[in-house]
């Protein structure tokens, strides 16, 4: 399948797939930078600890999810080398570092951060909707 006609966007660095923690953040953050691999959790019927299978796309996540027992659908492990934190509701704080974060796949579907994406988002002249300028919808 050529890159144009993906859904989502290949991991990064596909020889680094299956190589990230196990345990990372879940959700959060509202921004991404590279997606680093997808996930399909699994939860054993018989019992016993839950594992996953890491894929460079989420194609070939969406297939295993499909057809291995106790499959959850597809996550999205991202990097997030700044987003937003919002500590208490509608207060955002601007992070900076380095931030591992299982996201829901359809969160890929906002445009990825750039260096103004955070800014606008927490200027005074930003639109009263600030998630328009996330979701990629604000002019």
């Amino acid at each position: 399948m050529s890159d144009a006609m993906r859904q989502y966007p290949i991991a990064i660095d596909p020889n680094k797939v299956g190589h990230y923690p196990a345990l990372t953040k879940a959700g959060g953050g509202l921004v991404w930078d590279e997606v680093l691999e997808y996930r399909v959790w699994c939860h054993p019927p018989e019992g016993g600890d839950d594992y996953y299978f890491a894929f460079a796309t989420y194609e070939e996540a969406l297939e295993c999810s499909a057809h291995e027992a106790g499959a959850e659908a597809p996550l999205a492990l991202v990097l997030q080398r700044e987003w937003l934190d919002e500590p208490e509701a509608g207060r955002y704080k601007h992070m900076t570092g380095e931030r591992l974060a299982e996201w829901q796949v359809a969160w890929l579907n906002r445009p990825r951060r750039t260096d103004l994406t955070i800014p606008d988002f927490l200027s005074p002249d930003a639109p009263s909707n600030r998630l328009a300028i996330l979701r990629g919808q604000a002019g």
